[in-house]
């Protein structure tokens, strides 16, 4: 079997490294930068080919003599790069965060006969996998919460928060509205909105926000009340709350000293070295999943807990893990045979399937990410 990761970068590293650990598997990574290429071919067998993931023809080039593409460009380039595989006719399993609606490109999909498993991270990702497998238990499934999170083991003052991807893409997250479902509607709530503060078993007290992670959630699954908060060390929002309403994050230009600056710009510049995980320190991820309603008349909630912590022997972060083996694991079942539905696939119509969705919880236990489960029934 051959597979082409496109993009090498953190995320898509790891996938190609799992992928790789297969002998049945021939793994090639693309990528612009030639470092990344020559770093990934040092750390396991996998082949290197440069080029720009921004352009369509590339692409579809690129890709028209592998069985199976994993995506991991981006968010900015990813509705891009997914049409150009899904239109050479490609299967894949995606973890491109891009900001477009996906679903807008399931006919083409189902004309080209294709499998694309979107957003197959941790959340969104297994977030949304294991809403649509509890849901497809329940004869009526009232209530989802998702609550994620990514953080240092060590808190240091002032922001107690690291970050392992682009201080830009998180800045987003407390600045664009949050989309939640209420009452069966999607209502619309400010960013950082509706702190509360969470006790999680192994971690301690956090506090908990809105933010805009459900996705297709909102609109593929009849639950009447559905919402994603990230978790944070207590404090974390006050500070992002200060530094947004005084402008820090504004992407309109203003003038200093004759000069036209964005204020998004400085302000990215300044904490990402402040935020940046550096050489040694490690990290965790957090997440828990409610589900509840009713099943022959009793109500039950289903509830899944993740504690993960960065891999001391591989050196690679818990979001990376978390994040890419999802993904990893799906290419497999796809290029298999043993998920085979067409067109735009979210990952809640992959918990849907109860084989493939348990396969999936069974290769994450093996790498050491494990979801436990419990079941209660409420009065």
């Amino acid at each position: 079997m051959r597979v082409i990761v496109l993009g090498g970068g953190l995320v898509g590293g790891v996938m190609a490294k799992d992928l790789a650990k297969d002998p049945h598997i021939e793994v090639t990574v693309a990528d612009r930068d030639e470092g990344v290429l020559n770093r990934l071919a040092g750390e396991a067998p996998v082949k290197g080919v440069r080029a720009d993931l921004s352009d369509a023809g590339t692409i579809k080039d690129l890709v028209k003599d592998y069985d199976q593409v994993v995506g991991a460009v981006p968010g900015f380039m990813g509705i891009n790069m997914l049409k150009a595989v899904i239109e050479a006719g490609k299967n894949i399993s995606d973890i491109s965060f891009a900001p477009e609606d996906f679903m807008e490109l399931d006919d083409l999909a189902k004309s080209k006969g294709v499998t694309a498993v979107v957003d197959c991270g941790v959340a969104p990702g297994m977030s949304n996998m294991i809403i649509g497998y509890v849901d497809s238990l329940l004869d009526e499934t009232e209530r989802a919460l998702i609550l994620v999170g990514g953080l240092p083991v060590v808190r240091e003052w002032p922001y107690e928060y690291k970050i392992v991807f682009s201080a830009i893409d998180v800045i987003d997250e407390y600045l664009r509205p949050s989309r939640m479902v209420e009452h069966g509607k999607v209502v619309v709530k400010p960013a950082l909105s509706d702190l509360e503060l969470i006790d999680l078993p192994g971690v301690g007290t956090l506090e908990a926000f809105n933010t805009d992670g459900l996705r297709s959630l909102a609109y593929t699954m009849n639950i009447p009340f559905m919402k994603e908060k990230t978790l944070r060390f207590p404090g974390h929002v006050d500070r992002m709350r200060m530094l947004r309403e005084t402008g820090f994050f504004s992407y309109e230009p203003i003038n200093v000293k004759g000069m036209s600056i964005r204020p998004i710009d400085v302000t990215a510049s300044l904490l990402f070295p402040a935020w940046k995980l550096k050489e040694g320190e490690r990290e965790f991820t957090v997440m828990r999943i409610e589900v509840e309603g009713k099943k022959d008349g009793k109500r039950l909630l289903y509830t899944y807990d993740l504690l993960d912590y960065f891999d001391d022997k591989t050196k690679t972060t818990s979001m990376a893990r978390a994040t890419g083996f999802p993904c990893a694991v799906m290419a497999r079942q796809i290029a298999e045979g043993k998920y085979d539905r067409k067109g735009i696939c979210p990952p809640e119509f992959v918990g849907q399937n109860h084989g493939v969705f348990k396969t999936v919880m069974e290769e994450l236990k093996k790498r050491g990410v494990v979801y436990n489960e419990t079941i209660k029934e409420l009065d």
